[in-house]
């Protein structure tokens, strides 16, 4: 498997959660995709672009169970909780429940847009170690007659928990309470059925745990907030019909969703149309037993590095996939990362919540036992030469 991805291999890459990693046949689908761009731009983009992005979306929305009419390709999912969070009307006094471990980037988006409205984004704490019966309990003891929206990882880029979302989902829908989801981790990491979700807005990436190239993410929204959402770029979307306008027709018929959002003029939709080879290298490589078997390593190591702290675990083994945050003692994040990095070719992220450090354990099909190996070494020497020190 690792011959099948492009890293470097004097690199033990632990880190596919930040950015993915893509394999070699998909990057070759995208740029083939480039060059056809290139061959005739305008009957590309003008002619061909719609039925294209639609025969995408509708294998996408296949894995996802999700309806492709609701689906709309993005960049990220930043962009995608942007792209909601500055389309809701949120009025003086309003509240935005969400989580104290979600991503920083979304927070920014949400703490900048009630800031401005006057609304309330509100963190609940959700305590280490997780406790998966505990969460539901806490989030919904948050919510207020103010609350208009929960706002919720799926899986936390920071402690790398899976968050069991469908109950609150289930609730705030009964509650006319309007939820979303960060998705970032979730696509090809865990089953996905967006359907049955039923979260209002749910975004997630494509180029993380999916494998496809960077700059493929997607926003799923149900039917009736269609005219709700509006894109960051106003442009020909918003007409009542773009042919005649721009001598494009590629859109002409489309839903107001896709409209709005997907047609940008000058846009490279490249990553976008290789989401299908992504999606099927992994079905010919039998993806849900790379899951597990990835899933297992991690949990080994997280082990493993854990009798040599004495430092226990923060979650049960069904609170993570294969992406697992192991506690270490206290030092300076930034020495351990580099260390790690510099000293031992290890790329590793080192995150911490509140006043806990921990390495970022991701494991993706191109690992193997002794990528694991070398880290349970190097976090074993790098602790032996910091004993004693004050």
């Amino acid at each position: 498997m690792k011959e099948q991805f492009l890293l470097d291999p004097d690199l033990i890459f632990l880190n596919h959660g930040s950015f993915g990693a893509c394999p070699r046949e998909v990057m070759q689908e995208y740029q083939r995709w480039q060059l056809e761009l290139e061959r005739n731009p305008v009957e590309f983009l003008g002619r061909r672009s719609a039925e294209l992005l639609a025969h995408s979306r509708a294998l996408l929305a296949k894995t996802l169970g999700a309806n492709p009419a609701n689906l709309i390709y993005l960049p990220n999912a930043t962009t995608g909780v942007n792209t909601v969070a500055h389309s809701l009307v949120l009025q003086s006094g309003d509240e935005v429940l969400s989580t104290d471990h979600e991503y920083g980037a979304c927070d920014n988006a949400w703490n900048f847009v009630c800031q401005r409205s006057g609304a309330r984004y509100v963190p609940v704490e959700i305590p280490l170690p997780f406790e998966a019966g505990e969460f539901t309990r806490r989030i919904w003891a948050g919510v207020t007659p103010r609350t208009r929206v929960i706002f919720l990882s799926h899986i936390t880029s920071t402690t790398g928990l899976i968050f069991p979302i469908a109950e609150l989902c289930r609730r705030a829908r009964d509650a006319g309470i309007l939820t979303v989801i960060d998705g970032a981790h979730a696509p090809g990491h865990i089953p996905l059925n967006l359907n049955a979700l039923g979260a209002d807005f749910y975004t997630g990436n494509c180029h993380k745990w999916l494998c496809a190239p960077k700059g493929a993410a997607f926003l799923h929204v149900l039917p009736q907030h269609h005219d709700k959402v509006h894109a960051a770029v106003v442009s020909w979307g918003y007409s009542n019909s773009i042919a005649g306008h721009t001598g494009f027709d590629a859109y002409t018929g489309s839903t107001l969703l896709e409209r709005r959002l997907q047609w940008q003029g000058t846009r490279d939709i490249s990553a976008f149309l290789s989401v299908p080879q992504a999606l099927r290298f992994q079905a010919a490589h039998d993806w849900p037993r790379i899951r597990q078997r990835s899933h297992t390593l991690a949990a080994q190591t997280l082990q493993y590095i854990g009798e040599l702290t004495g430092l226990p675990a923060i979650c049960r083994d069904e609170d993570f996939g294969q992406m697992v945050v192991i506690p270490v003692p206290p030092m300076n994040p930034q020495w351990l990362k580099d260390t790690l990095f510099d000293n031992y070719r290890i790329e590793i992220p080192v995150t911490s919540h509140r006043d806990r450090l921990f390495i970022r354990l991701s494991i993706q099909g191109y690992n193997t036992p002794a990528d694991a190996d070398a880290l349970v070494k190097a976090v074993s020497e790098i602790i032996a030469s910091k004993k004693g020190t004050p």
